[in-house]
C-alpha cells in the first residue's frame, strides 16, 4: 500500500487550465471500414457483413459477386474513431483508432482502405487510409494510426466578431466561479466578466482588443483555485492518493480482522508509538491517538499499514468511514 499526499487547498492556476471556452471543443467522428492485406488473420465466412461489405467493395469498382463465394481470410471488418480538433483545416492530418468487429485473429500488417468518417450530424469530415501497425501494442485487435485521416470539411468558428463569450469550468464551484470573475475585471477592468452559476462565466470584450487578443491574455490570467478533498484509491496497486490536510473525526471501524479506533484522548500505554508529529498509535489496542487535535488520512493509512491491512481491508474500512460521516472528503476508487 502506497500512500501519495498532495495539498489540495488553493494554489494559483492559470484561467486556461481549469476552465475552457464554450463552443470551442473536439468533435467526435466514426467511420466503417476494411483492412485488406491480412495474412490469412481476417474475418472468416461466418462474418457475414465482412464478406457482404467486401461484395459492395468490389462491386464499386465494377466486379459483381456474391457475398456466398467470397472465401478470402484476409480482410477485417474494423470501425474507425477519431476526434476532429477545433479549428482543424482542410488538409490536416488527425490521428485514428482502428478496432477490429469481426473475428479476425490479427490486424496487423494489413491497410485500411479509404473509409468516411463522419459526425452524429451525418456530414463526412475526414477520409482515412493507410498502414495499420500496431508497434508494441499487445492487442492485436486494436490500432493507432498516427496522422491517418485527412481532414476534408471544416467545422467553422466565427470568434473574431464576437463581441462576448463565455468561460466554463471543468468543476463546477460557487468559490472558483467568482474568484474568476473577479480575477478578469481586476486585470480588464470591472462588467468584463460576469458568474452566472457555478460553472460559467460570461466576458465582454475590451474594445481595445480583438476576440483572439482578449481569450489569450484571458486564459493567462492566474487565480487562486480552490479544490475539493478528494482521496483516490488505485485497488490494484494500493496506491492512495490524498490531500495532506484532509481530517478524520474520532470513531472505530472493523472490518474483517481489522479493527481501529480514532480518537482525541492521549494513549497513557508505554506501547504507544509516534506515527507523525500530532499522533500515536498503539497496536496493542488498535486505537490512533490525536492527542487532542484531529486526525488525518495520512495517519490513519500508517496505522491501517503497521496492523499489516491489504489493500481491500483498507478500501473497506475507509469507505466505512466516509458513510459514517468521519471523512467528509469524496473517495473514488479505480
Amino acid at each position: 500500500m502506497i500512500l501519495c499526499l498532495f495539498s489540495v487547498n488553493v494554489q494559483a492556476e492559470k484561467i486556461g487550465d481549469i476552465a475552457s471556452i464554450v463552443g470551442v471543443r473536439d468533435n467526435q467522428l466514426i467511420g466503417y471500414g476494411l483492412v485488406i492485406g491480412l495474412n490469412g488473420t481476417g474475418d472468416k465466412n461466418s462474418s457475414k457483413f465482412t464478406m457482404q461489405s467486401i461484395a459492395n467493395m468490389l462491386e464499386s469498382v465494377n466486379v459483381k459477386i456474391s457475398p456466398d463465394d467470397i472465401k478470402s481470410k484476409n480482410v477485417a471488418a474494423v470501425m474507425i474513431t477519431a476526434s476532429l480538433p477545433s479549428f482543424a483545416r482542410q488538409g490536416d492530418k488527425i490521428d485514428i483508432q482502428i478496432s477490429s468487429i469481426g473475428d479476425a485473429k490479427s490486424i496487423q500488417g494489413g491497410t485500411l482502405i479509404m473509409t468516411p468518417l463522419t459526425a452524429v450530424d451525418g456530414n463526412i469530415y475526414a477520409i482515412a487510409q493507410g498502414a495499420v501497425v500496431l508497434g508494441n501494442s499487445q492487442n492485436a485487435l486494436s490500432a493507432t494510426v498516427v496522422n491517418g485521416a485527412t481532414i476534408e470539411r471544416e467545422v467553422t468558428y466565427d470568434l473574431y466578431d464576437k463581441t462576448g463569450m463565455s468561460l466554463s469550468l471543468k468543476k463546477s464551484s460557487f468559490q472558483n466561479a467568482v474568484k474568476i470573475q473577479n480575477a478578469i475585471n481586476k486585470v480588464f477592468g470591472s462588467d468584463i466578466a460576469l458568474a452566472i452559476d457555478p460553472r460559467t462565466i460570461k466576458i465582454v470584450r475590451p474594445k481595445n482588443l480583438s476576440m483572439i487578443e482578449f481569450l489569450a491574455l484571458v486564459q493567462e490570467v492566474n487565480v487562486d483555485y480552490s479544490n475539493s478533498d478528494k482521496i483516490i484509491i488505485d485497488e490494484k496497486s494500493g496506491t492512495i492518493v490524498a490531500g495532506v490536510g484532509i481530517i478524520v473525526h474520532p470513531v472505530m471501524v472493523s472490518s474483517g480482522d481489522i479493527t481501529i479506533k480514532i480518537t482525541k484522548d492521549p494513549l497513557d500505554d508505554d506501547n504507544a508509538q509516534k506515527i507523525d508529529a500530532n499522533t500515536t498509535f498503539d497496536a496493542k489496542q488498535n486505537t490512533l491517538s490525536s492527542n487532542g487535535k484531529f486526525a488525518t488520512i495520512s495517519s490513519v493509512v500508517k496505522a491501517l499499514q503497521r496492523m499489516g491491512a491489504s489493500a481491500k481491508s483498507m478500501i473497506s474500512i475507509l469507505e466505512a468511514m466516509k458513510r459514517s460521516g468521519a471523512i467528509s472528503a469524496e473517495i473514488e476508487v479505480i
